[in-house]
């Protein structure tokens, strides 16, 4: 009776089994069908406004820059509905290659209408604006790539959104995202993998992927996205676009998520920032100078009201500006400090001065502070998120690591100790699992991580003090990846998420691509100690030529308008070259 029993239960749980990966299966399969649905009544509607005006010039109006498509809207000699469906059009055909979108807006025709109404013309009358699929709006999902939230519709706007059609924009689409947000890859089980526009095996970046596939391939001229670790900056690098993580709190992130473990607007000592994307700097000044308004003000008090200052942005005065090709983390390919090197001599021809500088503690700020605030739990927090989903491929490792047990993560720990990099996240991922909400063990340990992060603060602050520095000039992680490879190679982002835990703005121009030479000389590439991560950002990175190779400019907060000022100087002498 005890074996029947024992049979029963079993056999019991791999049908309650089946059918919990059986509606998991139907639920992404509605998703996708909603998805497809939504493709084909734009695609119709794109078909009936080109039959009504069959003479729309497409190519020249998807060759404007921001600034002189504003102009025209504005003057009137284009119309808004024919932009909307020139880049509707465009759009379509970009998803179609690279998987970027993960639903039309169709509202947007609504809005179409609302702008026409308005007193005024907006900053932005007129422009279509694509936003990364967790950035909320009316009636849509938001999904994170997580099967949990694609039957929840969004009730309300994002305040982001709210000001965005204030002044005069057009949210039309929204874009592809990784599973969780947590990986600078950009695929998911409900959606599928995005590629990137320029190389199909290679990734767009994470975890604002989508934005950088579909600016980059020319069907949005104007993106919205969102960085906690580099997620607006790494798209950018891998995709050859001008990305801006302002400081956190000068855009409102109010409404932005719906995931349980809120990495936009929970409480956290490395806080999430939203920022624009686009295909030159002056488009990323418009769109904030758009942002900086009364309207952002009055609807989040909690974002300082500081408009932007066109006066800064505007400066031609000779910049002091610190640089530095690598941090001495994770050494990156050799294009990406060539990159460095050359803007550096182009902007101390250009008559700026140029001093070296050292980030402090890298290694520290890494491990204990950056990786800390997200895994002090073990990852359980994290993990928790997947309860019920399918784990996407380019998560697994990531997740699997989280999963093994604490005295497995010791042995572990101890076995592996000479691969130093890898044994400092299984020393972290250890840390005693708590069934809270605290980022840390105990709520003393908690205190003390964001007191050390702001210690750090400090120190850094005061060293680019000493220097007199208005601005620094460094690298960023790139070029491209082989798609799958981000999921490996999580602590490779220092780079990036060192200005996430300064919380300073920072922000990515292409300057150059790469070259046979580079491909050459990436052969020899050692990184820092030859280990098993080193090699695998070798073989990353590795098939690049012709790629965009970028570099990052960094400002101190709140000065998010020195840091455009950089970005531009880097980008009209790059230009020039």
């Amino acid at each position: 009776a005890a074996l029947a029993l024992l049979c029963s239960s079993a056999a019991a749980m791999v049908v309650w089994k089946w059918l919990g990966k059986r509606q998991i299966q139907k639920q992404m399969e509605e998703a996708r069908r909603t998805r497809d649905e939504g493709v084909k009544k734009i695609a119709k509607a794109v078909q009936q406004f080109r039959e009504q005006v069959p003479s729309v010039q497409t190519d020249a109006i998807l060759s404007l820059p921001l600034l002189e498509l504003t102009g025209r809207l504005q003057e009137g000699s284009l119309s808004p509905k024919t932009v909307l469906y020139t880049y509707l059009e465009k759009a379509l055909e970009v998803t179609q290659q690279t998987n970027c979108l993960r639903h039309f807006i169709p509202e947007c025709e609504e809005q179409l209408q609302e702008i026409q109404q308005q007193r005024e013309k907006g900053l932005l009358y007129g422009i279509p604006v694509s936003i990364k699929d967790h950035i909320s709006h009316k009636g849509h999902l938001s999904t994170c790539g997580l099967v949990q939230h694609v039957g929840t519709l969004v009730q309300e706007d994002s305040i982001l959104v709210k000001v965005l059609k204030r002044q005069g924009a057009i949210p039309f689409a929204m874009t592809n995202v990784p599973q969780s947000l947590f990986n600078y890859d950009c695929s998911n089980p409900v959606f599928g993998q995005t590629l990137n526009p320029f190389n199909h095996q290679k990734s767009p970046g994470g975890s604002s992927g989508g934005e950088g596939a579909l600016i980059a391939g020319g069907g949005s001229i104007l993106g919205i996205g969102s960085d906690v670790g580099g997620s607006i900056r790494l798209p950018s690098s891998f995709c050859g676009l001008c990305g801006l993580k302002p400081t956190a709190e000068r855009l409102s992130v109010w409404r932005t998520c719906l995931l349980n473990v809120d990495i936009c607007s929970r409480p956290t000592p490395v806080p999430c920032a939203l920022g624009p994307m686009a295909r030159d700097v002056d488009s990323l000044a418009l769109c904030m100078k758009a942002l900086l308004c009364e309207e952002m003000f009055q609807l989040d008090p909690t974002v300082p009201p500081i408009p932007f200052n066109e006066e800064v942005y505007s400066s031609s005065a000779p910049l002091r500006i610190g640089y530095y090709d690598t941090d001495g983390y994770f050494p990156l390919p050799p294009c990406m400090r060539r990159a460095v090197w050359e803007t550096r001599g182009a902007l101390q021809a250009a008559g700026h001065q140029l001093v070296p500088f050292s980030p402090p503690r890298i290694h520290y700020v890494m491990t204990e502070l950056f990786l800390k605030t997200f895994f002090a739990d073990g990852g359980g927090a994290w993990l928790d998120l997947f309860t019920g989903d399918i784990v996407d491929p380019s998560l697994k490792s990531q997740v699997n690591s989280c999963k093994i047990p604490k005295l497995g993560k010791k042995l572990l720990a101890l076995i592996l100790k000479p691969l130093v990099r890898f044994m400092q996240f299984l020393l972290l991922l250890k840390l005693k699992n708590v069934a809270t909400i605290s980022t840390c063990r105990s709520v003393k340990e908690m205190w003390n991580h964001h007191h050390e992060i702001e210690v750090y603060r400090t120190e850094f602050i005061a060293q680019w003090r000493e220097l007199q520095l208005d601005v620094v000039l460094c690298p960023v992680l790139g070029p491209a990846f082989t798609t799958g490879y981000p999921g490996k190679l999580l602590t490779a982002i220092s780079s990036t998420m060192l200005y996430n835990v300064l919380n300073f703005p920072a922000g990515v121009v292409p300057v150059s691509m790469v070259t046979e030479a580079d491909e050459e000389e990436l052969k020899l590439y050692r990184g820092c100690c030859d280990d098993p991560w080193d090699r695998t950002l070798k073989q990353a990175v590795a098939g690049a030529v012709g790629l965009p190779v970028a570099v990052q400019c960094v400002a101190l907060p709140w000065r998010e308008e020195l840091c455009l000022r950089l970005m531009k100087e880097v980008e009209t002498l790059s230009r020039e070259k």
